[in-house]
């Protein structure tokens, strides 16, 4: 069974183990531990280095990947390519293997999601959003060496701009796109699911292009 953060919250930022707030995804979550109490069940706390400069904003924990496991990104086929990319561009150390104990480690990166509960479907409601967006907000302060942030998919880019108290109308969504706010710099990518690179929205080629230009901003 996957062991719930020992203070009870996630760090850096992040909310407590038992958190209520969002009433629907709480209730979701109530209903998962009864069906799998094996799994984690609770918000997901980041994972990596919190003094590096890059943080990956995604979307939101998945029902067998981070939901289950623990840890962002982990169990689903996102993680596969997250991580391969991560360790490709020296961001990661060891053999990610989907689950939280594999020993991966991250350098000069940590990785969030927008939304830190499971939603059902997949679908978190704005609500939750802007609930959540306060453990975001608290991450992004948390991170003292920050210079780039990168998020996963327009919901993920949205929720960013707005713990960074900037407007969505002047900085729009967009693959590869890149939007300068004094010391910090967003990139967005689209989310690196399997429907995504099933339908080839997202190509490796492309992903990797986005870590290109990353890495060349952190050199």
């Amino acid at each position: 069974m996957a062991r719930l953060p020992e203070d009870g919250a996630a760090a850096p930022g992040g909310p407590p183990s038992d958190c209520r707030k969002c009433g629907r995804l709480a209730a979701f979550r109530d209903d998962l531990r009864a069906r799998e109490p094996a799994w984690f069940n609770a918000p997901v706390p980041s994972f990596g280095d919190a003094a590096g400069r890059l943080l990956i904003v995604g979307l939101a924990p998945g029902m067998r990947g981070a939901n289950r496991t623990g840890r962002p990104f982990t169990g689903d086929f996102a993680g596969d390519l997250l991580y391969e990319t991560l360790a490709r561009f020296g961001f990661a150390n060891g053999k990610y293997r989907a689950a939280c104990d594999d020993g991966l480690a991250l350098n000069d990166c940590l990785i969030t999601n927008a939304v830190r509960c499971l939603p059902p479907r997949n679908k978190p409601v704005g609500a939750e959003i802007r609930q959540c967006g306060a453990y975001l907000r608290a991450t992004i302060e948390a991170m003292p060496n920050l210079r780039v942030l990168l998020a996963l998919g327009r919901i993920a880019h949205d929720a960013t701009l707005s713990s960074l108290g900037r407007k969505r109308s002047a900085c729009a969504f967009g693959h590869g796109a890149c939007h300068e706010f004094g010391s910090l710099v967003l990139f967005d990518s689209y989310h690196c699911s399997r429907y995504n690179t099933n339908t080839r929205r997202l190509t490796v080629e492309m992903f990797e292009a986005v870590f290109e230009k990353i890495s060349a901003r952190l050199a």
